[in-house]
């Protein structure tokens, strides 16, 4: 942070003051010239909360993918089709065991199993070669689409957490003042702010494990020189599946989380595909870092563009990523 800091004085000063002007705008009780400027606060800070709840789980669905695309350099355009299996078999295991977390813990094993086999014996066998990847993983993508299609049907499935995840949370910010003066606080529903919690928790734990462990030093070391980390010992295949299977469960596990904040239904694998490669390119490739900053703007920017220009919203988040493109190739964090 210090050294960021040193190096770009003038950037950290700005994202200072844009901070405090986003703090202002949260807690202050808005002057008229503002909600006549840009409407009223609640709909301003309902919309920053769901952009960034939605950045979480960006983040979710994106971080296996930066694993598998950005480390391993192995193009995986089935991670969509991950993400709806893992809703589906979530959906399926919760419904019939009565367990939302039965469904979430089954959803990520079988996800990461199924991760791990397409890493040894689709992955293994096309090292480097990622045309051939990109061709093959969207085949397999359409292949279970289709599948998915003709078992759970085009109906959209809408899961049921557990009681304590129902219901808003009172929140520390003023929406109101009465004329009588009581002070009406927002609310915002539990849920998303636990998807919110565990997408924080899980980029925690995947730094930890990528930077400060022997198995992450491992991954990189790896990714750069396969052959000196080979010829040292190291079984690298198998640390790849691992890495693989923990991307793919992952995306399965996301599948679980996205389902129960939204809804499970055909589309959603290429919807979620599409998120998290523009996630990770404008993040950049490879960090963890990046596809948390990349995807906090992504779902900022998706759900402002939706609240304020409806019409011109989705144009948004690929003006976002033609910009990133074009002044930082690599990304905001990428490497060069």
């Amino acid at each position: 942070m210090l050294r960021f800091i040193e190096r770009h004085t003038f950037l950290s000063i700005i994202i200072l003051l844009a901070a405090v002007l986003l703090l202002w705008m949260i807690f202050a009780v808005w002057p008229e010239w503002l909600i006549s400027a840009i409407g009223r606060k609640k709909t301003f800070v309902i919309t920053l909360l769901n952009g960034v709840t939605l950045a979480g789980l960006y983040f979710l669905v994106a971080s296996g993918f930066t694993l598998v695309f950005g480390l391993m350099r192995n193009v995986n355009l089935a991670h969509g089709s991950m993400y709806l299996m893992g809703g589906y078999i979530g959906y399926e295991v919760s419904e019939n065991s009565g367990s939302w977390f039965l469904g979430l813990l089954v959803a990520f094993i079988v996800i990461a199993v199924s991760g791990i086999l397409l890493q040894t014996i689709v992955f293994r066998r096309m090292e480097k070669e990622e045309l051939r990847q990109t061709l093959v993983t969207i085949g397999i993508s359409i292949i279970a689409a289709d599948l998915m299609l003709a078992i759970w049907t085009g109906t959209t499935y809408q899961f049921s957490p557990p009681d304590w995840l129902f219901g808003s949370a009172e929140l520390p910010v003023i929406s109101v003042i009465k004329s009588s003066g009581k002070v009406i606080f927002m609310k915002y529903p539990v849920y998303r702010l636990t998807v919110l919690f565990v997408a924080v928790l899980v980029g925690i734990i995947l730094w930890i494990f990528l930077n400060k462990t022997k198995i992450g030093m491992m991954i990189r070391a790896g990714v750069n020189d396969r052959e000196m980390l080979s010829a040292s010992g190291v079984n690298v295949q198998l640390v790849f599946a691992i890495v693989f299977g923990i991307g793919a469960g992952l995306a399965g596990f996301a599948g679980v989380v996205g389902g129960t904040a939204l809804s499970i239904a055909p589309g959603e694998d290429v919807r979620y595909l599409l998120a998290s490669l523009i996630v990770v390119i404008v993040g950049g490739l490879g960090s963890i870092t990046g596809v948390a900053i990349g995807a906090l703007i992504i779902g900022l920017a998706e759900q402002f563009g939706l609240a304020y220009f409806p019409t011109y919203g989705v144009v948004l988040t690929f003006i976002i990523m033609v910009v990133v493109l074009a002044i930082r190739p690599q990304g905001i964090m990428g490497e060069r």
